[in-house]
């Protein structure tokens, strides 16, 4: 094994280097606040491994997003997003029989209990859906056991996997004001999503089969994007033996940040604000490019890659699909199309590798299906619903895992005396 020199006050220290099986490098630091009282200093983890993982790899320099080894370009085409749940969650894909009982199991648990509407009604119509999906996380706790035993385990993982779009619909349906609908065992996971959302007792919803298959696309390219903020969230609740509600709970309060989930929210806002100000594209174009402009371009460029997003060109002949079959009209679709044409082929962008992301395609096409801009967040976690249950139960079944605990520089005063209030 070779290993790295570091030297901190004229001593020398060596420490283990490790490779993953993608030949990343790594320096093994566990020990070093224990042999040299000192500490690494990485404001926001960029440069930290937090653990080690067999779920997903990302090369960013390359556009490289793989599921278990699996390309994303590949499950985007021939898988279904339940499937890709089973490879999430249980390592490999399913046979036949396999993923037929995993469906089996997912309708058996789509219902939540009666009690918990009780809930929702203590919600006004203006609460924010990611508030309102926390909490209800949260509250199945509170209805099914939380013990370790592996058995309730992978039972409450199917609990929270067949009940968070039940929970997902019931949130829109409070905000509408309509009644819930309940789920049906004879759609698949994204036909009865959208089945709960925009069927009313009076008026059945007639499922799209571009739409749902659309719907299904857009959540596997979410179901898993490595260390992010919320699926490290969910691992550092976890560590102190969280349960996995919580711990997915703690995930959705991460993703409702406008840098993270709320991202595409921000695109359809951003789109909205052009269009108030009369639509005209070149403009913003214009105000992205000048460097004293407050104006931000979102949903283009992205932290990890440097290249294209890998999902957003998936995505791209997703959406040009999707808008041709229905036919939609909006002229927020229309200032999309020309902030799109000016990233791909206008110099500025292309040499600052500022393509359009998978959020600014996500944004287009979930309001091209009709999903209310508000429940954008919602859609988002639903797709990273299993990434953030696999993320869990490795990091659970990890006999090296320990309570997460940072450390920090303390930069405050020094020791010094109270002094009474009269002296003050």
């Amino acid at each position: 094994m070779s290993t790295a020199k570091l030297v901190l006050n004229g001593k020398e220290y060596e420490y283990p280097v490790f490779e993953g099986s993608e030949n990343e490098v790594a320096i093994d630091f566990t020990k070093l606040r224990a042999q040299t009282g000192a500490i690494a200093y990485d404001p926001g983890y960029g440069n930290t491994g937090s653990c080690t993982s067999t779920i997903t790899y990302i090369d960013g320099d390359a556009g490289i997003l793989r599921y278990r080894g699996y390309p994303i370009e590949q499950l985007a085409t021939q898988s279904t997003f339940t499937e890709v749940c089973y490879l999430l969650i249980n390592g490999r894909l399913p046979n036949a029989d396999e993923l037929d009982k995993f469906n089996q199991r997912l309708n058996k648990h789509t219902l939540v209990h009666e009690d918990m509407k009780k809930l929702f009604e203590g919600y006004p119509p203006s609460a924010h859906p990611m508030a309102i999906m926390s909490a209800m996380v949260i509250s199945l706790s509170a209805y099914h056991p939380d013990l370790l035993d592996p058995e309730i385990i992978d039972s409450n993982i199917m609990r929270l996997l067949a009940k968070f779009k039940t929970l997902a619909a019931f949130t829109y349906k409070k905000s509408v004001g309509q009644p819930y609908v309940y789920p049906r065992a004879d759609l698949n996971y994204a036909e009865d999503f959208l089945h709960m959302m925009f069927a009313t007792p009076t008026q059945p919803y007639q499922v799209n089969p571009v739409v749902a298959k659309a719907l299904d696309l857009l959540l596997i390219l979410h179901a898993d994007h490595e260390q992010n903020c919320s699926t490290s969230t969910v691992r550092m609740v976890g560590s102190s033996q969280a349960n996995v509600f919580a711990s997915v709970a703690a995930g959705v309060n991460a993703l409702w940040g406008p840098l993270h989930g709320g991202a595409n929210q921000e695109v359809i806002m951003m789109l909205e604000d052009i269009q108030r100000d009369g639509g005209d594209v070149q403009k913003y174009v214009g105000m992205a490019k000048d460097k004293n402009s407050n104006f931000r371009l979102m949903g283009f460029g992205h932290r990890v890659y440097k290249n294209f997003d890998p999902r957003a060109k998936i995505l791209k002949k997703a959406a040009d699909d999707v808008l041709h079959a229905l036919n939609v009209s909006d002229p927020l679709l229309d200032i999309a199309r020309g902030l799109e044409e000016a990233a791909l082929h206008d110099e500025y962008f292309v040499e600052r590798k500022l393509y359009p992301n998978v959020d600014f395609y996500s944004g287009i096409i979930y309001r091209a299906l009709g999903i209310p801009t508000q429940m954008f967040t919602v859609m988002f976690a639903l797709g990273r619903l299993p990434g953030w249950i696999a993320q869990w139960k490795e990091m659970h079944n990890d006999s090296a895992t320990r309570i997460n605990r940072p450390r920090q520089i303390y930069t405050g005063e020094a020791v010094r005396d109270y002094t009474s209030i009269d002296q003050r």
